[in-house]
């Protein structure tokens, strides 16, 4: 699925702020990866996110 910038950014920051209150990761941790929102953004990047964006129509 294809989301605009604003919420690719809602995504990333909903699940940054999980990680940084302690959500365990989806996926094995690189090393060196300790930033909630690089993480967030590498578990964006796998698709493996469980957030679903709800679309009107128009």
């Amino acid at each position: 699925m294809d989301y605009t910038r604003f919420e690719k950014a809602r995504i990333i920051g909903a699940r940054a702020l999980q990680l940084a209150y302690g959500a365990p990761p989806l996926m094995e941790v690189p090393e060196g990866v300790s930033d909630p929102l690089k993480l967030a953004e590498l578990e964006f990047n796998k698709g493996i996110i469980p957030i679903v964006v709800i679309k009107e129509k128009e």
